[in-house]
């Protein structure tokens, strides 16, 4: 009889189970009770549904131990911290803190230095320091601008101060595996959009991210978030960086000169960024590639296509591939409105039917590599929406999705030996985040 209130228990809908409690003897019940204490389970896997052992592995980082210091306050008050929860008022998280202090909250609502405290955000801290009798002495808060907004008192007379926030830098690390896009792989590490956007960047002269990424790709990076007050306000720049493509890996680190500058650069020092960009637009796809032959489709003739067509929505932005400066900026009958760049040398660089162009880019302009300087339109012979972009060499078209492109000045020897022991730690840490695909770390730098 047990076995059979067992069986109902295990399979039964809930009105059986219902039907069966109710029917059930105190013997009955003692016995389930026993076989329960017995480790008998009256409920498990049905047959066939055991979940597979997940592989693990054992991933070591040995951490620098933090310094602890004592610290004397020195002072009189008693200091507190919370956070504001959703609801909140300003009169309420005071209270909440043990603040009673009827003439700091009428500084507070009636001061237009302070009115910034009403401003803060569900989560946000907010530190005050109180005397014994609940007074406030001193309350500090970010802003919603970023900056410390501080409040003293001196004898019953209280001021508001904003100053730059002190902002802390920690490194974090992910790394992941391309099985649809970059951005995919980048939401799959939990990687800020910002991080992805400076990959691309960085390695935007070796790889055209829409062209020669194949799955099973893969990337590892280290790079800033910056906190205030213990809490994330963002991400900032890549520290190091690695992407493995087409059977080759590439590593890229950053470099911060004493003189202000800084810049990315490969393991010996020479710099990741080309003299020319491989691509005018960071995400877009090629329609139509250079040939020897093509059908022109507005013309109705085979002719040769001595560039490249990129497509893309029609006020998409157009970067100039390199520095230079503007030869001709303005409408011609073929190319629509168009964009001439003379680089160094005899190379220069040709943007077609754009919608328009940017107020700044006129003959003679001076621009740099990355600028936008117009964008994406059909102006000129164009079906569609899309950029011709030529890469010309001695007024001679090349194919710019193959050509060689000219390096920018590598480091000098004195910076090289400064620079290949800076990023040790760097270094260190990226082959650490190599093992983490699709896992999201934190460390202190």
């Amino acid at each position: 009889m047990t076995a059979h209130y067992l069986r109902i228990l295990a399979q039964s809908t809930p009105g059986a189970v219902r039907r069966a409690v109710r029917a059930a003897t105190p013997g009955q019940w003692l016995a389930v009770g026993i076989l329960g204490l017995s480790g008998v389970a009256a409920f498990g896997l049905a047959p066939g549904t055991a979940l597979e052992t997940t592989p693990t592995h054992l991933v070591r980082l040995d951490l620098a131990r933090p310094a602890i210091s004592i610290v004397d306050g020195g002072g009189p008050g008693y200091w507190r911290e919370d956070r504001v929860l959703r609801g909140d008022t300003i009169g309420s998280v005071l209270a909440r803190m043990g603040v009673d202090d009827p003439a700091a909250l009428l500084f507070l609502r009636t001061d237009p230095s302070a009115r910034a405290v009403y401003q803060l955000r569900p989560g946000r801290p907010l530190t005050v320091e109180t005397a014994a009798d609940g007074r406030l002495l001193t309350l500090h808060c970010a802003t919603v601008g970023g900056e410390r907004l501080s409040i003293v008192r001196d004898g019953e007379r209280f001021t508001a101060m904003t100053a730059p926030a002190p902002i802390e830098l920690r490194w974090k690390m992910a790394a992941g595996e391309i099985r649809t896009s970059l951005f995919g792989a980048a939401d799959a590490a939990g990687l800020p959009d910002a991080v992805t956007l400076q990959i691309a960047e960085v390695f935007a002269g070796d790889i055209d991210f829409f062209h020669d990424l194949q799955r099973g790709d893969r990337f590892a990076v280290v790079y800033e978030m910056r906190y205030l007050d213990g809490e994330p306000i963002g991400p900032g720049r890549i520290v190091a960086a690695e992407f493995a493509n087409r059977g080759r890996t590439l590593r890229a680190f950053l470099w911060r000169g004493d003189d202000g500058g800084d810049g990315y650069y490969a393991d010996d020092g020479a710099p990741m960024r080309k003299a020319f960009l491989r691509s005018p637009m960071e995400f877009s796809r090629v329609t139509s590639g250079f040939s020897a032959a093509r059908f022109h489709p507005i013309l109705q003739t085979w002719r040769a296509h001595k560039g490249v067509d990129f497509a893309a929505p029609t006020g998409t932005p157009v970067r100039a591939t390199g520095s230079g400066k503007v030869r001709f900026a303005g409408r011609q009958e073929g190319y629509g409105n168009v964009i001439e760049v003379q680089h160094q040398g005899a190379i220069s660089t040709l943007y077609a039917h754009l919608s328009r162009i940017a107020p700044f880019v006129k003959a003679g302009a001076r621009i740099g590599q990355g600028d936008v300087i117009g964008y994406v339109g059909q102006t000129g012979w164009a079906t569609g929406p899309h950029l011709h972009y030529e890469f010309r060499v001695a007024n001679d078209q090349r194919n710019p999705l193959t050509v060689a492109l000219p390096a920018a000045e590598p480091l000098g020897a004195v910076q090289r030996a400064s620079f290949a022991e800076r990023i040790v730690p760097a270094s260190a840490q990226l082959a650490f985040a190599r093992q983490l695909a699709g896992t999201l770390v934190a460390s202190g730098e």
